[in-house]
Order: C-alpha cells, then structure tokens, then sequence
C-alpha cells in the first residue's frame, strides 16, 4: 500500500499492564488505508486493547510502546492529552458494543447527538440540534424529532446502535473503531446495521477497524482480517479458505455453518495451537 494511501500506521505495538508487565499486545505491525479491516480472536485476545490503544484510552497503568503508531503521519504516543481530545470524535471515532452502557442514561438522545455536534463543529443552539436531527435521519431513524426527546432506555439496541453511529460518523472521521458493534443485536438488526455502517464508511472514504468475535460475519463485511491469540497478530487473510493457524482453522470450525449442519461444534485444539511453528 503506497504510503500517501495509509490511514494508520502500526509497528511494533506491544503493551503491558501492572507491575509484572503482563504483556496484552504483543509485537502488532499492520497498516490501513480507506477500507475495511477485520480484528478477531477469542476472549482476551488483545482485540479491544488493540483498538483502545489506537484510541489513547487505556488506563495510566498501561505501558504503551511502540516503533511506529502514526496517524495520517502524527504520532500518537507523541500527543499530549488536549491534542487527543481534539482527535476522538473528530478524525477518529470509536463505536462501542452495547449502547445501553455507551450512552449516557441521564441525558436524552437529542442532547446528546447535539453535544458531539457542538463538540466538534464549533455550532451550538437551534443548528446542532438540526443538524443532530438530520444525521438520525442520515441513520433511518424514522422519527428523529421524537426520538430525541427520549432517554436510552426508551430506545431499542438496534436504534441506540444507530445513535451511537450517529454520533460517530457526524465529523465524518478518517478512523472509526467499531467494538463489537452488533454483538448485543439480534440477527435481522446485525445485518441492517453492518449496511448501514459500510454506507457511511464508502460514503467518508475513512478506514474502519471492525472487532469482533465472529469471524465468518467479518470475513463476509471485510477485505482483511488479522486473526489475533494471546495478544499477537498470527494471520492476516483475504478470505477464510486462506487460514493455515490451527488457531484461525479452529475459531472457523467453532462457528455453526447452517450449510453444513453437525451434531456437536469442534472445540480449539489447544496443543495443535502450542505446537504450531515448532521444529517436527
């Protein structure tokens, strides 16, 4: 990828936690241009630390370091906090898992849509508000006068998924970092607002890291995938019929495949994993 076309640049991210320097990321070196990225692994894998370090919002007792994590060519680890906030938000989002607990249950929908409008547009009053409005339009929210006067425990997943896109993508972003976005929606719901998640990313030309557990869904939503175990990136695919990990060949053996029916679901081959690389 020629570099004018690279988004975000990572090279030899590790990261470690407490005073026994317990290693969450281990050595990750990719890049990402305007497309669309898939993170999976199992629990624990390092995915969400991943994105969170990306993010700058790990905890003051996380160690971050790095050769390279440059976005469009600044250095993240070289940013002081203000500069950071001005960023989140604005040039990279992150899209949370369960909206329930993203949103704030204390504040309306409307307020705060307008807010990330006012945050990061420089508008405040009658004009955020319509512009808040107009963008949960954006999102097919059939009602969006309505729904902003609501709380979001008011609101169904599927809708508070699209809120939360809402006030993502409203600065149109060069980076949305989606968590996991529909794990708390049912089937139909998943399907709607992965679509409509790829419409606003085409439609921004940004790049988009999508996290999650489900690697077939990601392997059908996205053009890369890095496969991560025990905090290392041990595969990056194109298509699925590419994996060689016994790892990344057992997360896809794990999921139920409707075309093929089974009895009972293969489990990870644990020595399989241990043993991969070694000497025979």
């Amino acid at each position: 990828m020629p570099d004018k076309d690279i988004i975000l640049s990572v090279r030899n991210l590790s990261v470690q936690f407490g005073r026994g320097a317990i290693p969450a990321v281990s050595h990750a070196s990719f890049d990402l241009g305007a497309e669309r990225l898939g993170i999976v692994g199992e629990s624990g894998s390092g995915k969400s630390t991943l994105g969170r370090t990306i993010m700058r919002l790990l905890p003051p007792a996380a160690r971050i370091e790095a050769d390279t994590l440059d976005f469009e060519g600044e250095p993240l680890l070289q940013l002081r906090e203000r500069q950071l906030r001005r960023m989140r938000g604005n040039r990279m989002a992150l899209i949370m898992q369960d909206p329930r607990y993203s949103l704030n249950p204390v504040l309306t929908v409307g307020q705060q849509v307008a807010e990330a409008v006012i945050l990061h547009q420089e508008t405040s009053g009658k004009a955020a508000r319509e512009q808040a409005a107009a963008m949960l339009e954006r999102v097919r929210i059939s009602d969006p006068q309505r729904t902003m006067q609501l709380y979001p425990h008011q609101i169904s997943g599927g809708m508070g998924q699209r809120v939360m896109i809402a006030m993502m993508l409203l600065s149109r972003p060069r980076l949305v970092i989606a968590d996991e976005p529909t794990s708390a929606l049912d089937v139909g719901v998943r399907a709607e607002v992965l679509n409509l998640l790829d419409e606003l990313v085409r439609e921004n030309n940004c790049a988009l890291m999508l996290i999650s557990h489900d690697i077939r869904m990601v392997a059908t939503f996205c053009q890369r995938i890095l496969v991560m175990y025990q905090g290392q990136i041990i595969e990056t695919l194109e298509r699925l019929e590419e994996a060689r990990h016994p790892y990344t060949r057992g997360l896809i053996a794990a999921m139920p495949d409707p075309t093929r029916p089974v009895s009972r679901l293969q489990v990870l081959n644990r020595q399989a994993i241990r043993d991969w690389g070694r000497p025979a």
